[in-house]
């Protein structure tokens, strides 16, 4: 009886501890987001228009920054110091869209053109400088690999020029700077040789490093450090580089966010290091009943992902996070509308 007694209460208190760590947990992710001063900007579909919206970490105040009936915007990034958003912009139907490059104010405000037939730009960490990848042909193709080379564009001068070894890159798309520019980390697929690959492409040289590991859409860490990618539909992982010898390497994953049923992906990291954001939601194929939108996979820029939300895990937590199966607040949610909230990035908003 009185083993009995132990064993129950043993259990009593192993249950309300694993409840209050869920609690603190909850408390603590919930907490140092509405602390951070961090907001998130994110593409989503809305009254038949992709736009640019601006959301609280809690998912409230979202705020449309672009406001566009003639045109949809896509694929927000956000300069170094927070201060503009490079995007891009479709204008037009099925195989006639122009996609082009754009940039803008944080607030929405001044935004003017870069590029025609110019797709997923990023920015170079001096903050006036924008990479972006010229489209293969002037026909559009929804696909995120229909591109050929580099292009840098210089917002102080307004001139763009190719990257130096820009004629031998090709199918690229992801692309990202290293917090020192010396490097871009990209996805290749069907081009250079490679079936599908994730590559650092050095940004002034021509130097392309298999990092050797699955999946794609790979971003830099805020310190160069590590990098966050998605090796399939239903993982987002990260893992340390090693830049002691000749070439940088990978080392094993240090975490792995899973999901069985839902697609992951479009992990962006926020300026401090501390979260990730990743876009989640049901397999389709998109829907081209809705204006702006094309027939493809649904994780892909301009195709419409029915359902799908923003989420954010702390990026602080090495191992194992299964999302359906997490405690209450390991992971929030950053938005609930379920309006193809695809593509975020994090801004420092005080």
């Amino acid at each position: 009886m009185k083993n009995a007694i132990i064993a129950c209460l043993t259990t009593w208190l192993t249950v309300v501890s694993l409840q209050t760590r869920g609690m603190t947990e909850t408390t603590n992710l919930n907490e140092q987001l509405a602390s951070s001063g961090f907001k998130v900007i994110h593409e989503s579909y809305v009254d038949q228009n992709w736009e640019l919206f601006l959301t609280n970490p809690d998912g409230s105040a979202s705020v449309n920054l672009t406001h566009t009936k003639d045109q949809h915007e896509l694929y927000p990034q956000v300069s170094p110091d927070g201060s503009q958003i490079c995007y891009v912009s479709d204008r037009g139907q099925g195989r006639s869209t122009i996609r082009s490059v754009w940039v803008m104010n944080a607030d929405g405000s001044n935004p003017h053109k870069i590029a025609d037939y110019a797709r997923q730009p990023f920015w170079h960490p001096n903050g006036y400088v924008i990479g972006y990848l010229p489209q293969e042909y002037k026909k559009f193709n929804v696909v995120d690999f229909s591109t050929d080379g580099i292009a840098y564009h210089n917002l102080k001068t307004g001139e763009s020029r190719p990257h130096p070894n820009s004629e031998n890159l090709h199918h690229l798309y992801n692309p990202n700077f290293s917090p020192d520019g010396k490097w871009i980390v990209s996805t290749v697929h069907a081009g250079m040789g490679f079936k599908h690959a994730i590559l650092l492409i050095e940004a002034e040289g021509d130097k392309i490093v298999n990092l050797e590991i699955p999946g794609c859409r790979p971003s830099f860490s805020p310190d160069g450090k590590s990098v966050a990618w998605g090796p399939g539909d239903h993982e987002i992982a990260v893992a340390d580089l090693d830049f002691s010898g000749d070439l940088p390497k990978i080392k094993p994953k240090r975490i792995s966010i899973l999901d069985e049923k839902l697609k992951i992906y479009h992990v962006d990291w926020s300026p401090d290091g501390k979260f990730l954001s990743i876009s989640r939601g049901p397999e389709s194929e998109g829907d081209i009943s809705n204006p702006g939108t094309h027939s493809a996979a649904c994780e892909i820029v301009g195709v419409h992902a029915k359902g799908w939300d923003l989420i954010a895990v702390s990026a602080q937590k090495d191992g194992i996070l299964d999302l359906p199966s997490a405690e209450s607040g390991v992971w929030i949610p950053l938005t609930h509308n379920g309006n193809s909230n695809k593509e975020s990035a994090w801004i420092l908003t005080r």
